[in-house]
Parts: C-alpha cells; structure tokens; sequence
C-alpha cells in the first residue's frame, strides 16, 4: 500500500507539473516563500545499502537546485529576510531560504563551493558538541555496524533482542526498526544502548561522529562570509521531547551561548533536532522566544505565509528526500499546492 501510494502520488505530482496546475494552486497555497531543508552533501555512493540516503543531495544536485530556484523567480534570502517578509505584505516574488542541518563536514567541503559560486545565502544549523568532537551520530554508527554484520544483537527492554541482517531488506528493516526506537529513548539510555553496541560490533562512534562533522575552524571561515548564517540546533542534538523542561531549555540556550562564544557573534536562529511533531512541542516553542531567538524552524512540511500569519518560532520547511532528484517534483511541492492551507491566525504553533 504504501509503494502504492507514493507511486500515485509522484503520478498526481507529475500531473500537476505538466498541465500547470500547481501555478494555479501556488497563487491560492503559495504563500509569501518556502524554507529548504538539507542536511549532506557529497557524491553519490553504489553502495546497496543505505538506510541515511534521504539526508544526502549531491553537489550537482545542489547546482542545479540554485539555477532552478533563480529560473522561477524565488528570492533566494538570508533568514533574517524571512523574518521580514513573514511578517509584512506579500512581495511579487516568493523568497526561498536554504538551510542545513547538522553541521555536516561535506557542508564546507562540497556544498559551500557551489553555494559560492551562485552567490546565495544559507543557513547552518550546528548542534555544538560536533566541532567539540563531543557529540554523537548515532545514526551513522547504527548504519556502518548493520552494513558489515549479517546479524545484529542488543538489549531492549531487559531483553535480548537478534536481529538478522545478511540480506539487503533484513539490513533495512533492522535499520528502521531499531532508529525508530533509539529516536524515542532519554539521552542516557540511548547513549548507553549506541555505546553497547559500538563496543559489540567494534565501531568507534567518536572518530566516526568526528569525521562527519565541521570543527570550529570551518565554521570559523563560514562565519566571516556575510552570505552564512549559523544558527543554533542545541548542544547534543537530541530530541526535545525526549527531554525534561529544564533540560531541554539548558540544551537551547547552551548551544546558543557556545557558538556565539566561539563564533564571536549573535546567533539569532534555532532548528528544532529532528523537527518532526514527535520531537518538539508547544512548550519549546516558548522556549525558543525566551532563549531569544527571532526564528525556530521544524521540519514540518508548508509554506511560510505573510502579514504574520506562520508563527516564527514554529516554521515549516520543506525536507528533501536525497532519494528523489526530479526538479519538476521540487517545483511542485515549492508550490505549497500539497500542504495544508495556513489558518490565518497569530496563535498558530504549527
């Protein structure tokens, strides 16, 4: 069923790009611009198995992405701009605002060159314990240690739990299974449960979270260039509805203080770790205004709407599927026409 339905889906999109369609729904859905969400950039890998695909473009990709954006007349802006326009009258272009998240190493060794090139701004969003050579990409660590083992084993719930992974499906089944369950976990357990099995499966997740991640060098030269922005995405990125209220408020205003620290300048601009509705809630919203932040992004599918209609501290952005690299499904859903219209209301959080 659900092969299914995104077979029918890419048909309706398909559909609605060569009638035309989606131009008719952008005037009515389209609001005042959209916000990009990416997270990897690097060059496509043959590899059969490879769960984290999703989160990576490629450097052409990126490329044509740019020239497509600037064929359709999006103003390309810096996230303060966003701010602007979210809360005044409808501009004759929409703006479109790229961002990425994590603080990826290939953010700076593959996307900046492109990103330079075109001369358009983007946001960074940096979990700060990564250059720390402090944080922790389980989710790399949980992909390499599958991809070599044909059969998987740990605790859950005081049980022993085995996995089989020698086939490619099993790989991918295990992977999601098991993410999933890793995404809901308080901090000490997930680290204890990503440690246990690094130790079984001898993966060295520190050299590992390390070499995907930025240290304060890169940054560094990111942040002299007025066309970067660095926001903040908490210290250990994790998510905040994992979290108790004081802890996930610590996590906030930590990380912002740490790269301001660093980065000798304001960091004005937050993501909330993961940003889907089952990591955030109203009450981090607040937190976001009190932290002082003009803007906290999600990753909550929409379109940023004008005249203060989307809540700044809750906004949308489209997430690419790295999967996917069809320009004419991009410019379909930058549209907004597959998204739920806005109600028109400043108490909107979501």
């Amino acid at each position: 069923m659900a092969s299914d339905f995104g077979i029918l889906r890419r048909a309706w999109m398909e559909l609605a790009y060569f009638s035309g369609y989606f131009r008719l729904k952008q005037r009515q859905r389209g609001g005042a611009g959209v916000i990009l969400r990416f997270e990897r950039v690097r060059p496509r890998d043959s590899r059969p198995f490879q769960p984290n695909r999703w989160r990576e473009i490629t450097p052409q990709f990126l490329d044509r992405t740019i020239q497509g954006l600037k064929r359709w007349n999006f103003d390309l802006v810096t996230m303060d701009e966003m701010c602007r326009r979210a809360v005044t009258l409808p501009r004759a272009n929409r703006f479109a605002c790229l961002t990425f998240d994590g603080g990826c190493k290939d953010v700076i060794t593959q996307a900046y060159p492109v990103l330079s090139k075109h001369g358009v701004s983007f946001t960074v969003y940096l979990p700060t314990a990564f250059p720390d050579g402090l944080g922790e990409a389980w989710w790399l660590a949980l992909e390499e240690m599958i991809a070599r083992e044909d059969r998987i084993s740990l605790v859950i719930d005081r049980k022993e739990r085995r996995f089989a992974t020698g086939s490619t499906s099993e790989k991918h089944d295990t992977f999601e299974f098991l993410s999933n369950w890793m995404r809901t976990l308080p901090p000490p357990d997930l680290s204890f449960a990503i440690h246990d099995l690094c130790t079984r499966y001898s993966v060295d997740l520190a050299a590992l979270s390390r070499a995907a991640s930025m240290d304060w060098d890169d940054l560094a030269k990111l942040a002299t260039d007025p066309l970067v922005t660095i926001g903040s995405a908490t210290v250990n990125y994790h998510p905040l509805s994992n979290l108790k209220g004081t802890d996930a408020q610590r996590e906030m205003t930590m990380g912002k203080a740490v790269a301001e620290t660093a980065l000798r300048k304001p960091v004005r601009h937050f993501a909330y770790p993961f940003g889907d509705q089952q990591s955030w809630r109203r009450e981090h919203v607040i937190m976001a205004q009190e932290a002082g932040f003009a803007s906290a992004v999600s990753t909550i599918p929409g379109v940023v709407e004008a005249r203060g209609f989307t809540n700044l501290h809750a906004l949308p952005r489209i997430a690419w599927d790295g999967r996917q690299d069809s320009l004419r499904t991009m410019r379909v859903l930058l549209s907004g026409m597959m998204f739920p219209a806005v109600r028109p209301t400043r108490d909107n959080w979501v």
